[in-house]
């Protein structure tokens, strides 16, 4: 299906240079938050704390898994998580051979922290939105990450992650 049809050109135009601004504005603040923890914590660490707390303890290759990224990146993103305390390795507790990554106590308080700024962030961009709207923008955001995920799959011949809305 040709997408660029001579009524969408204009806004398909409009559209990808909206998520060009708003992937740079978002990698220049981080979307952060507000305070005292605003601008203190990378993606890749948030969406590596927000999966395990979500899912629970797993190994690094489930854990790649579910967020449709290679087992390297993911062990490499988690070390410094396990350095500074917010990630702890532990055995498996069927195959005591194998690491199985959790959040630790300070890995969950830090991410409720980061957690609560952004929430307040949010709180304040969308301040004068009705609550539809809000939810509108949330759901049409999950569908172009899912839509991303999909094609990056695709792309690479993988599966894509398992809820790409948190990966």
């Amino acid at each position: 299906m040709d997408m660029t049809t001579a009524g969408d050109t204009g806004l398909l135009d409009s559209l990808q240079h909206q998520v060009a601004v708003f992937a740079r504005r978002a990698e220049q603040t981080r979307l952060g938050g507000v305070g005292q923890v605003r601008n203190s914590m990378d993606r890749a660490a948030y969406l590596l704390l927000n999966r395990l707390d979500n899912e629970g303890p797993m190994g690094v290759k489930a854990l790649a898994a579910s967020m449709g990224i290679d087992s390297s990146t993911v062990t490499r993103q988690v070390a410094p998580l396990v350095d500074t305390g917010l990630v702890k390795r532990t055995s498996h507790p069927e195959d005591g051979r194998a690491v199985v990554l959790e959040l630790s106590p300070r890995g969950h308080a830090r991410l409720d922290e980061v957690r609560s700024s952004r929430r307040e962030l949010m709180a304040q961009l969308t301040g004068d939105w009705e609550p539809d709207e809000r939810r509108q923008f949330c759901a049409l955001l999950t569908r172009f990450n899912t839509a991303l995920s999909a094609r990056q799959a695709a792309v690479q011949g993988t599966a894509p992650a398992e809820d790409p809305a948190t990966s």
